[in-house]
């Protein structure tokens, strides 16, 4: 009896791009249930258009590329764009937020570029700070979390408003929209309140804002699911979550009156999400393993930096972007020995 054999290698690759890709859209969804629960239907319309739009944009680059377009597709990098960029949006954004950024996104942070692979910037967060940048009103139409007062949209009356703009009869625009916790705590420290007042109002929670320290645990629990199925590596989180606790430990132990705790920081805004999900991205981040921590930390720092100091509540996306720049610097100066020379 004859038998045919393939060439090597014989075991089944377990880590091709689609399986990995899918794994961190699985981890996700232990954050995007927590997020729609407290926000509720905007959170689901925002994805949809996102994740519709990267596919589309996706599919018409490649043909106007000549490029194939199902095997492209089939490795579900546009569907994760479109789903962390949807995620980050506020839930009452007009419907034409995440299409445009989803778009851009798509076609100019990375088609233009050549493709997933080649892209030096995370696609989603590029569409993020172009969308907060250039529509900051449509960027803070953030509904109140399920728990804490104010007037919560129903199914249908979420559409009407996020589709043609009207609010719904009986209501004013500031009766269900409010600021983030991260938005409120810098408003109150530019006017004087101590960190101990702020806390008392009812948008914080136990260590954190109200709603936004479950939807970070559960991102935590997602991003630790990744992590035991070896769909990332730990260094970048660890040294992003590090560089943030231990910036904001140094300045809430010199004046917790003007400075939030770490705790606070942590689990507030898109820290659990950014950690585990956006700077994890394996094309625009560090590869190296001492490269990946300096990354991380350098993540942290920056967005702690924004958050404190800046212009904008959270600064995430603009510290991922940041050190994606610095990322090729930081892969050629920390580059491990190879077994068997010495170090230059």
């Amino acid at each position: 009896m004859e038998f045919k054999t393939g060439t090597s290698p014989y075991l089944p690759v377990s880590n091709d791009l689609s399986r990995l890709m899918l794994k961190v859209i699985l981890g996700l969804i232990p954050g995007a249930l927590c997020l729609f629960l407290f926000f509720g239907w905007g959170v689901i319309t925002n994805l949809l258009i996102a994740t519709a739009t990267a596919v589309a944009s996706e599919a018409a680059m490649l043909r106007l590329r000549g490029k194939p377009v199902a095997p492209a597709l089939g490795d579900y990098s546009a569907v994760l764009t479109g789903l962390l960029l949807g995620l980050a949006l506020p839930p009452l954004a007009p419907w034409w937020i995440p299409f445009i950024g989803s778009a851009f996104a798509i076609v100019i942070a990375k088609q233009l570029y050549g493709g997933l692979g080649y892209n030096p910037f995370n696609p989603a967060m590029v569409g993020f700070v172009v969308l907060i940048i250039s529509f900051p009103l449509q960027m803070t139409l953030w509904s109140p979390p399920s728990g804490v007062e104010g007037e919560t949209l129903a199914f249908t009356d979420t559409l009407q408003l996020i589709f043609t703009g009207v609010v719904p009869a009986g209501s004013l625009l500031d009766s269900f929209t409010m600021a983030t916790p991260l938005d409120t705590a810098k408003t109150q420290l530019g006017l004087n309140y101590t960190w101990s007042e702020i806390v008392n109002n009812p948008v914080y929670g136990s260590f954190a804002g109200h709603g936004w320290e479950w939807i970070n645990l559960a991102y935590l629990a997602g991003g630790i699911w990744l992590w035991r199925r070896g769909a990332i590596h730990w260094q970048i989180p660890a040294g992003m979550l590090g560089g943030m606790f231990v910036i904001s430990l140094l300045f809430y132990v010199a004046d917790s009156d003007s400075f939030g705790s770490p705790i606070f920081h942590l689990f507030s805004g898109a820290t659990m999400l950014g950690a585990f999900f956006i700077a994890t991205d394996p094309v625009s981040a560090a590869t190296t393993p001492r490269g990946r921590i300096y990354y991380g930390a350098g993540i942290g720092i920056i967005a702690y930096i924004i958050r404190t100091w800046g212009g904008y509540p959270d600064g995430v996306a603009f510290a991922v972007l940041l050190m994606n720049m610095a990322a090729p610097t930081l892969d050629y100066y920390t580059q491990p020995r190879v077994f068997g020379h010495e170090k230059e």
